[in-house]
This record gives C-alpha cells, structure tokens and sequence, in this order.
C-alpha cells in the first residue's frame, strides 16, 4: 500500500524549501494541510493540485 500523505519535512524536500517556509505557509493558511491532533501533514495528490493552481493564477498575471 502507497502512502500518499507527507510530512512537514517530506512536503518540505518535495517543494525545494526549508521546513521553517512549511510552518509559514502552513500558519498563514498558504498552503493545504490537515492536521491529526497536533501533527500536520499534506495529501500529495492535493499539493500537487494546489501547484497546478498557482501555476495558473501565474500565468494569468503575467498576461
């Protein structure tokens, strides 16, 4: 069976940043996440979704 949950460090190391940037983002409500009682944590298939989105929006203001 395929985890497809990540860590803060895991989320960290799949978008290039540092983990400070993940507690950040995850504060200001940036980036998607859930949290299991105190533990955060990120559905791939749904940062992956969020990239997508903020690729887009990108886009459109560049044009």
């Amino acid at each position: 069976m395929n985890r497809r949950t990540m860590t803060v460090l895991e989320a960290a190391e799949y978008l290039g940043v540092c983990k400070d940037t993940i507690y950040t983002m995850v504060r200001t409500k940036e980036i998607p996440h859930f949290r299991l009682r105190r533990r955060i944590f990120f559905s791939q298939e749904t940062i992956d979704a969020w990239i997508h989105d903020q690729e887009l929006k990108q886009e459109s203001q560049v044009i």
